[in-house]
């Protein structure tokens, strides 16, 4: 009995320490899935605060799994974009461990917006998941490859870590 009071007790205490936006110095990692209509593939994030509510950061996917129709070679499966975010954690106030990021990002392929949310278990460890949007497209050409696979909607989910 005594240790399951302890296990609870250690839970209780890592939940409560644990905060998912501290501001200007914070650092944020993520790895996680990419998910979309023409492939799959892996997403890395790079955030950093720049102040209470704002972070600016770098973010990278590349498509794994294509659709057989589509012949894609590495320029066209790679993606990198400069990101910023308005994080909403303390706005809101729903739980010190969640924190809603909408934002902007700009990158080699579209220029768009992305909504996304983290959860903290710990004080280094969380999962996140975020949905991505093209705003403007990198080229409207059918025959480009790029149109069908960063284009149109994608949805991350995975792990996310402090710095």
């Amino acid at each position: 009995m005594k240790n399951i009071v302890l296990i609870v007790a250690l839970l209780l205490f890592s939940f409560g320490n644990s905060q998912a936006f501290q501001g200007k110095g914070d650092q944020k990692f993520q790895v996680g899935a990419n998910f979309q209509d023409e492939a799959t593939g892996i997403s890395v994030t790079y955030d950093y605060g720049l102040g209470e509510n704002i972070s600016v950061g770098v973010s990278s996917s590349y498509a794994l799994g294509i659709d057989d129709r589509l012949d894609a070679d590495f320029g066209d499966r790679f993606d990198l974009k400069a990101r910023f975010n308005a994080n909403l954690s303390n706005v809101i106030n729903v739980d010190p461990n969640f924190d809603l990021y909408p934002g902007l990002s700009l990158s080699l392929k579209n220029f768009g917006g992305h909504v996304g949310a983290r959860y903290f278990f710990s004080d280094g460890f969380g999962i996140y998941t975020e949905a991505a949007f093209p705003l403007a497209k990198y080229s409207d050409d059918k025959s480009d490859i790029g149109y069908y696979i960063y284009n149109q909607f994608t949805f991350n989910i995975g792990a996310s870590f402090n710095l």
